[in-house]
C-alpha cells in the first residue's frame, strides 16, 4: 500500500520561510517522479514542482528562484523549501507520486498517489 505522509508547512509571513516533507513508504521510490502541488480556496491545483530519481526539476514559473524541491533517495523523503514567501502562496500543498514512464510531470491526473495535504498561510 503507497503512502504519502506529509509534514511541515503552517502559518509565516510575507518574505519568511517554510519547508514540507514528505515520506513515501509502500513504492519503489527510485522508480517515481516525485511532485509538489497546490490548491487555493475556490482554484483549481496548480503543479508546484517536481524531481526525478536522478534529480532532475521543474518548477512552475511562478515559484521559480524562489522554491527549491529536493529528494533523499535513501529516506525515501521529498522537500520542498520555500523562501521569499508571499500571500499568493497561500493554499494547501499536496506531495504526489507517478511512475517514471512520461515526461509530463505536470499534470496532476497522471499522479497517482497523494499525500494528505498540509495547510500553508502566508500573511501580509
Amino acid at each position: 500500500q503507497v503512502q504519502l505522509v506529509q509534514s511541515g508547512g503552517g502559518l509565516v509571513q510575507a518574505g519568511g520561510s517554510l519547508r514540507l516533507s514528505c515520506a513515501a513508504s509502500g513504492l519503489t521510490f527510485s522508480r517515481y517522479v516525485m511532485g509538489w502541488f497546490r490548491q487555493a480556496p475556490g482554484k483549481e491545483r496548480d503543479f508546484v514542482a517536481a524531481i526525478s530519481w536522478s534529480g532532475g526539476r521543474t518548477f512552475a514559473n511562478s515559484v521559480k528562484g524562489r522554491f527549491t524541491i529536493s529528494r533523499d533517495n535513501v529516506k525515501n523523503m521529498v522537500y520542498l523549501q520555500m523562501n521569499s514567501l508571499k500571500p499568493e502562496d497561500t493554499a494547501v500543498y499536496y506531495c504526489a507520486a507517478r511512475f517514471s514512464d512520461s515526461t509530463d510531470w505536470l499534470t496532476d491526473s497522471e499522479y497517482p498517489y497523494w499525500g494528505q495535504g498540509t495547510q500553508v498561510t502566508v500573511s501580509s
